[in-house]
């Protein structure tokens, strides 16, 4: 399954709790308004969510997950047969400088 970029959840998320604070502390402001909206749809997009509310959890909680899911995927693809492979990456050899 196809997961959107971190930096564009984080960003986003961002973008939508500081909307939240804005239209909070000024609710007839339809700017405020209209560009929380935007960022919750845009959430909701992102996430697969129906509601601003649990897409905005749903992107904290694949914000906090992190390095820590990748690992166990990556983890995951290198085993066989119930046994962990180690990958060993060596640099390339430096190819000699054309004249």
């Amino acid at each position: 399954m196809l997961q959107p970029a971190k930096t564009e959840v984080a960003r986003t998320l961002r973008s939508f709790r500081s909307w939240e604070r804005a239209m909070l502390a000024h609710p007839d402001d339809r700017t405020a308004r209209a560009a929380f909206e935007d960022c919750g749809y845009t959430l909701c997009v992102l996430m697969g969510k129906r509601c601003a509310r649990e897409a905005a959890d749903a992107a904290e909680q694949y914000l906090r997950a992190g390095t820590t899911v990748r690992h166990r995927e990556r983890r995951g693809a290198n085993l066989r047969n119930g046994a962990a492979r180690l990958t060993v990456t060596r640099p390339l050899p430096c190819l000699p400088a054309e004249t």
